[in-house]
């Protein structure tokens, strides 16, 4: 039996009994097979509706966040904010140079033995000294000891956070002031310095506070 050139079988020798057409046209290209299958039954996909179960095979849009209109786009999340830590510690060379500078006497010994004390850094203000019962002052970093460093005042310092998620520090008119790092005078008092990460904060005799800010 013949067939025509859309590939059926007809009993007709001038035209295809299925489709009509002429059995002496030339046959049309054979089309490229299609690689693409149907996301929903597997089957060979020949456009963009499956001929099997009638498919779309294109993507569907994601559904609509509740609350968001169309064409909005979402705000971008916003990354982790950093965690500042300020590390407590005992330094040798600070008390030497606060010894040799006050003709080699100074606020007290030196501690025998030393753990460091961390505290993150968080709310309004953190403020930095030596508890007082009688002047009702209760720092949020409380230097009190033991071992206790005589030379940092009650009410020493207060660290503040920035609107950019930083911090700085501020010497509140603290009676020996507050060095940071090696430069040769104490911070002005009552005025913010920002901080980065590694700043040394020197108080008292002995007292260093270390900046440690961690990015996540």
């Amino acid at each position: 039996m013949p067939r025509c050139p859309g590939g059926h079988q007809t009993a007709d020798v001038d035209y295809c009994d299925v489709c009509g057409l002429s059995l002496h046209a030339s046959k049309p290209t054979s089309p490229v097979p299609s690689l693409a299958k149907c996301p929903a039954c597997g089957a060979q996909l020949q456009g963009r509706f499956c001929e099997a179960c009638g498919t779309d095979s294109l993507p569907r849009a994601p559904p609509p966040v509740p609350g968001q209109r169309p064409g909005d786009v979402p705000p971008l999340p916003q990354p982790p904010r950093a965690t500042w830590t300020a590390v407590v510690s005992a330094d040798r060379a600070h008390f030497e140079a606060v010894t040799a500078a006050g003709n080699g006497s100074a606020p007290g010994e030196f501690p025998s033995s030393w753990q460091d004390r961390r505290y993150v850094l968080r709310g309004d203000q953190m403020s930095v000294g030596r508890r007082s019962r009688s002047r009702k002052i209760k720092p949020d970093i409380d230097l009190t000891g033991p071992p206790e460093d005589y030379g940092v005042s009650h009410l020493h310092a207060v660290f503040v956070p920035n609107s950019d998620h930083t911090w700085s520090v501020v010497d509140v008119g603290s009676t020996n002031g507050t060095m940071l790092n090696d430069q040769p005078y104490p911070l002005p008092a009552n005025v913010p310095h920002r901080l980065r990460h590694g700043d040394r904060l020197y108080l008292g005799a002995w007292t260093v506070i270390t900046i440690q800010v961690d990015p996540h």
